[in-house]
């Protein structure tokens, strides 16, 4: 009888463990994903930036200097 009750005591245990790593690999994946959109937008800032700095660059190299 107690090992029986030792026995159930660990199936429900392990059942609940199995749910709680379940829930940990959603989440896991959820933040993956999360993660691969925000590289995605952090590579779109980061050529918009490149391209705004280039225009501002031939912008400055065209221009006379002041005392023209």
């Amino acid at each position: 009888m107690k090992n029986e009750n030792r026995l159930t005591s660990l199936e429900i245990k392990l059942s609940y463990l199995e749910d709680f790593l379940n829930k940990l690999q959603n989440i896991s994946v959820e933040h993956t994903n999360e993660i691969d959109i925000l590289k995605a937008e952090n590579r779109i800032l980061k050529e918009k930036i490149s391209e705004l700095l280039e225009a501002q660059e031939d912008e400055i190299q065209n221009r006379k200097p002041p005392h023209y």
